[in-house]
């Protein structure tokens, strides 16, 4: 098992990441949030110029990787735009991307864009999506909006991991800048004469921070390689994915929050922004607990086949002595 990318999709990353800072960087989020109308005219021509949706990503692994990387160069500039959910779409309907939906009320972040969705349950039931109108501003609802579904088939098993897998790399991203903030931060900052950065409770938070990270990087890159090997369990894995990310995020964003003080709450700072629009990616489809309770279900008493190809310890044995 390989869980390195390959060098066209890191090379493809770096590009995107550049090309998003040229398109303006952080101020795209925020020129969304106030023109919420332009939200798809802000990034769609960059992400047409990188190729993005040419990528192969259900039939070739390394534009599977590049689409990988690509979401989470997204993640990383807080793109109010479905970019997973666009390079997740599926070959045989006529749609611009797939939604993965629960629950009695749908919902997905997807208002004030004009595309075809599809739309996927965990149990693999297709339906085609519409976003009803926006009733609040993107500053509360973050261009959540309710859809309205058509049910079409339930032959879109395959389509979940996939559809699970990429926006798990996008929150990555997040994470990613998240710890990138905190840490320039603590070292810009000084206190009794010295840079934050240079006390240990300080550097205990970060340490905590990034051991979260650098878990769920390991988790993506296993999910990822599932979904490419077409894994009968690459459904737990993108599960198990966004179970550690959601739970991840809580830790990074507290110390980065905490690190930043008030001001990290402020519209004047980026992890501000990238705190808010965190949220849509870590509640939807599934909160922790509804997603642990499918996880759960779903492996039963087997449990995860994990990183290292064996079941990750064997079955209790419960049976009368």
């Amino acid at each position: 098992m390989n869980l390195e990318l390959s060098e066209e999709a890191t090379e493809y990353a770096e590009q995107a990441s550049r090309a998003f800072a040229t398109a303006g960087g952080d101020s795209l989020v925020q020129r969304a949030e106030y023109e919420p109308d332009r939200r798809g005219g802000l990034v769609e021509p960059v992400l047409t110029g990188l190729g993005a949706w040419d990528l192969e990503a259900r039939s070739n692994p390394i534009e599977l990787e590049a689409a990988a990387a690509l979401c989470r160069s997204a993640g990383y500039w807080a793109l109010a735009y479905p970019v997973a959910e666009r390079l997740a779409r599926p070959v045989d309907l006529a749609v611009d991307g797939l939604l993965v939906v629960a629950g009695p009320v749908p919902s997905a972040a997807v208002a004030h864009l004009d595309l075809r969705w599809a739309a996927v349950t965990l149990d693999g039931n297709r339906s085609s999506a519409r976003a009803t109108p926006a009733t609040r501003p993107p500053r509360t609802s973050l261009f959540v909006s309710e859809l309205e579904l058509d049910p079409i088939d339930d032959d879109g098993a395959k389509d979940v991991a996939l559809a699970l897998t990429l926006p798990g790399w996008t929150l990555l991203g997040m994470l990613d800048r998240a710890i990138d903030l905190a840490r320039a931060h603590v070292r810009l900052r000084t206190q009794f004469g010295r840079p934050l950065s240079a006390f240990q409770a300080v550097q205990f938070q970060l340490a905590d921070a990034e051991v979260e990270r650098m878990g769920v990087e390991a988790l993506a890159k296993h999910a990822l390689w599932s979904v490419q090997t077409e894994s009968e369990d690459a459904l737990a894995d993108a599960l198990a994915l966004r179970i550690a990310a959601a739970e991840s995020a809580e830790t990074v964003f507290r110390a980065a929050h905490q690190l930043h003080g008030a001001s990290g709450f402020c519209d004047e700072t980026t992890l501000s922004w990238l705190s808010r629009y965190s949220q849509p990616l870590r509640r939807l489809p599934l909160g922790l607990s509804a997603a642990r309770e499918r996880l759960t279900r779903l492996v039963g008493r087997r449990g995860l086949t994990g990183l290292f190809g064996e079941p990750l310890g064997e079955p209790l044995d419960v049976s009368p002595v």
